[in-house]
């Protein structure tokens, strides 16, 4: 479950992480009481569940109330990648010296916990990794000590952070395990982490993913779900259509019959993205045993309704489920959705009567369609034509 900022920052609270005063607001109204009760400068941000609010408009200083108001008013409303602001939190202003990036993942490939952690923060991070690797460190934690002072000071230290900041930021990394920890996170990441001109360290922003598996050891999880919404609105739809949906951040739809020849799709269709621009998977579709044209309007209606996709890659494997069933599933999705299906599909059929799938799909000849039959080179075509929208 990922949580609000809002949500997050008070979690941060709750472990004595160094963090500003921030009140939540539904209304323009709301945001210019909770400014008039902050305040000083404060800033007014969207409250949604995914990046890039900053760049959209959705985060606004305000010296006084009233600004912070029509902040509001401008703000409340917005779609920030297909997600409506219907909240914003009025956080305190900070006299900011310097910005640092801190967070604390699973490592599910190496089986610990991996720390990464830089000088530059409030940028964007993968493109700092991308473009200056070094100036991201990365440092593996053991589970069973965690980060200890002998491990907060080995990430300054790889960081480059100079003593004497390093020595402030040492005690903040260990409260931020100790959230990971104590609340069965999956993901705590701060960015910024700043140093302020008073030379104090605040978490000025906030980002927690819980692990939904460990609810049962939290009684506030039900109360966190409700009011986080708990889902974007794309898994809502997949989960009253019954299919297994997760919104990741790239630009290839991906569905898929099987959640391992999904995970498979997802690993070549990123590696393939590498030669293509960085194009990256948008989402993990799993249709599971059955592929009706049902099934498959309502994989490519949600799949599609994402604005990041340019390109979608249907991979399946027939098996209880023939690939003729698969190819016909799919011309009648294209037919029900007519032209609100705009963005180019490379099908890949393999297994359970795939001649005649594939028949079936080269008679329809649909001008979206591509029929690919390596999944190495179907997942090549499928970031080309992603490529090629930018």
């Amino acid at each position: 479950m990922d949580l609000f900022e809002y949500q997050a920052r008070d979690m941060f609270a709750a472990h004595s992480v160094p963090v500003l005063a921030g009140i939540v607001a539904h209304t323009p109204e709301g945001a210019r009481e909770a400014a008039a009760r902050i305040g000083g400068v404060t800033v007014v941000k969207a409250q949604v569940k995914t990046g890039g609010r900053g760049k959209a408009g959705g985060i606004r200083i305000a010296a006084t109330p009233e600004e912070a108001r029509a902040a509001a008013e401008e703000i409340l409303g917005m779609d920030i990648k297909g997600h409506t602001v219907e909240k914003v939190m009025v956080a305190q202003g900070a006299d900011i010296a310097q910005e640092y990036y801190f967070s604390l993942l699973l490592d599910r490939a190496n089986r610990s916990y991996l720390a990464m952690c830089s000088t530059e923060g409030g940028v964007d991070i993968e493109r700092l990794a991308a473009d200056r690797p070094e100036a991201l460190a990365r440092v593996e934690v053991d589970p069973l000590t965690g980060v200890d002072e002998a491990t907060a000071r080995r990430i300054v230290e790889a960081a480059g952070f100079p003593a004497e900041v390093g020595e402030k930021v040492i005690p903040v990394l260990q409260k931020l395990y100790e959230v990971y920890r104590e609340e069965d996170a999956t993901l705590v990441e701060v960015n910024p982490l700043v140093l302020t001109e008073a030379g104090e360290i605040i978490a000025l922003d906030a980002k927690i993913t819980l692990d939904d598996n460990a609810a049962f050891r939290h009684g506030n999880r039900a109360a966190l779900s409700a009011a986080a919404g708990h889902l974007d609105p794309l898994e809502q739809k997949a989960r009253e259509k019954h299919l297994k949906y997760v919104t990741l951040e790239g630009s290839i739809g991906v569905i898929g019959n099987g959640a391992g020849l999904v995970m498979s799709t997802l690993d070549v269709v990123a590696a393939a993205g590498r030669r293509h621009g960085g194009q990256k998977p948008a989402n993990f579709l799993d249709i599971g045993g059955g592929a009706s044209a049902e099934t498959m309007t309502d994989s490519l209606e949600i799949v599609l309704g994402d604005e990041q996709v340019k390109s979608v890659f249907v991979n399946v494997f027939g098996g209880i489920t023939a690939c003729d069933d698969v190819a016909r599933g799919i011309i009648g999705a294209l037919e029900e959705l007519g032209d609100t299906a705009t963005k180019p599909l490379v099908v890949r059929l393999d297994g359970n009567n795939v001649d005649e799938g594939r028949r079936i799909l080269a008679e329809y000849d649909h001008p979206l369609v591509t029929g690919v039959w390596n999944m190495d080179e179907a997942a090549d075509k499928a970031a080309e034509l992603a490529a090629a929208v930018d």
